[in-house]
């Protein structure tokens, strides 16, 4: 399979999963890049999939309904008046030709909010970024936590396909938080220059997340002696907590 990314709006990745020149489009932001992409590709879409309600994962969704108008739409049912004709929720396996995905859960953006799964790769939406988390607007810290947890137990290998380039801001705060991290001052440098050159840094892979993303290592001590946590086996959610307000501060 060939995985298309595709740069929308200011910082949005739609994602299209082509295969045998049939493909599936992930939280279209904007038809107008979908539609073009898919046409120089001579690509024909089975599905769209939604991960959550917001204008900027949903915007594009009657554009490329007006050109295809049978395509079944997959989403939660907070998208139902965002264009979904197919709601699902967690456990249901969404399958479509040669695609089959599994549907999880990822609540904490937004009550609602779900990932697609399907081997190697991990459509999460606001979920997890790389070196970061998405805001809570709707759920809470708990739900967040949980969400990130599901998506960690996943293999190593998956291929973290987050909608927003925030790598090098999500990096600076982690830096921030933690300057003796080598693993994360290198993957700063790293990102800098790539974001210097307009190079997009997503997907990326799970296994590496662990390394650079704080918001996966809240088990780590000596972060959380940076974070002036000085209780012995503090709640990892509370570490997760105080993390993402943190950030919301940064």
């Amino acid at each position: 399979m060939e995985l298309i990314r595709v740069p929308a709006l200011n910082d949005n990745y739609i994602w299209v999963l082509a295969d045998n020149q049939q493909c599936i489009i992930v939280d279209p932001a904007e038809a107008e890049p979908v539609l073009e992409i898919i046409t120089a590709q001579h690509l024909t879409p089975v599905a769209i999939l939604l991960t959550h309600h917001h204008n900027d994962h949903t915007g594009g969704v009657k554009g490329i309904l007006n050109k295809f108008t049978s395509l079944p739409v997959f989403g939660p049912k907070e998208t139902e008046n965002k264009g979904a004709t197919e709601l699902v929720e967690e456990g249901d396996t969404v399958i479509i030709n040669q695609f089959k995905f599994q549907v999880i859960a990822l609540s904490g953006h937004t009550l609602g909010h779900i990932g697609f799964y399907q081997a190697p790769y991990l459509f999460c939406g606001d979920t997890l970024f790389s070196a970061g988390c998405g805001r809570i607007f709707e759920g809470t810290p708990e739900q967040m936590w949980q969400s990130i947890q599901k998506i960690a137990a996943l293999p190593d290998e998956t291929l973290i396909c987050c909608a927003h380039e925030y790598t090098l801001s999500n990096l600076k705060f982690a830096h921030h938080i933690w300057p003796e991290n080598e693993a994360i001052t290198q993957y700063l440098q790293k990102i800098t220059q790539m974001r210097d050159k307009h190079q997009a840094t997503v997907p990326t892979l799970l296994k590496d997340e662990k390394k650079i993303n704080i918001f996966l290592q809240c088990d780590n001590q000596q972060l959380q002696k940076k974070l002036e946590i000085n209780m012995q086996n503090p709640p990892l959610r509370a570490v997760f907590t105080l993390l993402r307000q943190l950030k919301d501060q940064f």
